[in-house]
């Protein structure tokens, strides 16, 4: 029982700034204000109690679950890959793949999933467990969900900080961004 209340600040930390680097929230203001615009509003708290959720069962249960349908790590990650990938060219070329959301829907799919707990966040996760404890991920998860509950929160004020030719600068900045970890995703799932 011990084992399960024994923190270490520096795992914590270490895996909070990898889970931050993977999920991107803020590289992700263009994509989160682009579908704020689509939908109306986002629902924060749905939007990052979800990715919490989704998170902390991925930990428990992942490799488990992608076994029982007989889906391997790699086939999810390429999957999520190309998720990211139709975005990202939404955000490049200015044109819609996507039919258009039901408000609600939109801060489960595509918000929620995959792009704040996406495959490279999946496979992350089962990545750390293999180096660190269990708690320490989860409090990690945890500080990282707080920030992204708050940027999400604030998407109306920094779209006003950035302004139109701003947000429009950024989204194709970040669009050829998120293209790129789609690739990067991609190749190192595919072995190409």
């Amino acid at each position: 029982m011990s084992q399960y209340l024994n923190f270490n600040l520096k795992e914590i930390l270490s895996v909070s700034m990898i889970l931050f680097a993977i999920i991107d929230i803020l590289g992700s203001i263009p994509v989160v204000i682009q579908l704020r615009q689509k939908a109306g509003h986002i629902q924060s708290e749905k939007a990052s109690i979800v990715s919490l959720t989704l998170m902390i069962l991925f930990l428990f249960l992942g490799e488990g679950l992608l076994g029982i349908i007989g889906i391997d790590i790699q086939s999810f990650a390429i999957a999520g890959s190309l998720v990211i990938f139709f975005i990202a060219m939404e955000m490049v070329l200015g044109i819609n793949f996507f039919k258009e959301e039901v408000p609600e829907s939109v801060s489960i799919v595509p918000l929620a999933f995959p792009l704040i707990a996406g495959a490279g966040t999946m496979t992350t996760l089962l990545s750390l467990k293999s180096e660190y404890a269990t708690q320490n991920i989860i409090v990690g998860i945890i500080v990282n969900m707080i920030f992204v509950y708050i940027v999400l929160k604030n998407t109306a004020r920094l779209e006003k900080l950035f302004g139109k030719a701003g947000l429009n600068v950024l989204r194709k900045a970040f669009g050829i961004i998120l293209l790129a970890i789609a690739i990067k995703l991609f190749r190192n799932n595919t072995g190409l």
